[in-house]
Order: C-alpha cells, then sequence, then structure tokens
C-alpha cells in the first residue's frame, strides 16, 4: 500500500494495525519512496545456554596437527 506522508499523519494509527497485520505500507514524499513501515520480524527463541552438553564430544586432541604437518611446522 502506497501512501503520501501528509495522509500518513492522518492515519498512522491505521496504517501501524495493518503493518502489524502483515502488510507492508510504504510512505511517498513527492511521488517517491521515502520510507516503508514494514510488519515486525517473527523472532526465533535463542537457544539456550547449555542445550547441547552431552551431545557433542571434541577429542582431546581435536587440535593437535599429525605428524604430516610436521615439515610445515619447524
Amino acid at each position: 500500500m502506497n501512501v503520501s506522508i501528509a495522509e500518513a499523519k492522518a492515519k498512522l494509527s491505521e496504517l501501524v494495525s495493518r503493518a502489524e497485520a502483515g502488510e507492508e505500507i510504504v510512505l511517498t514524499r513527492h511521488g517517491k519512496v521515502a520510507a516503508r513501515i514494514v510488519p515486525p520480524a517473527v523472532a526465533e527463541p535463542l537457544p539456550r545456554i547449555g542445550a547441547l552438553k552431552g551431545k557433542i564430544w571434541i577429542a582431546d586432541d581435536f587440535d593437535e596437527l599429525g605428524p604430516e604437518w610436521d615439515e610445515f611446522v619447524k
């Protein structure tokens, strides 16, 4: 939906309600896009700290270089 800034001033509450319902509102000034009112993003909940505890295993020597790297490390 395209709306002039002048019209948006008079209908701001309605435009925000429409954006909340999922509609994108394009605000124009002299026929050119000036801004957009967009629906709020649905945020994914952040993973809980420790959620993977006991599900991931890392070898004790995971950061040690194998013998094939000896010539490069000298």
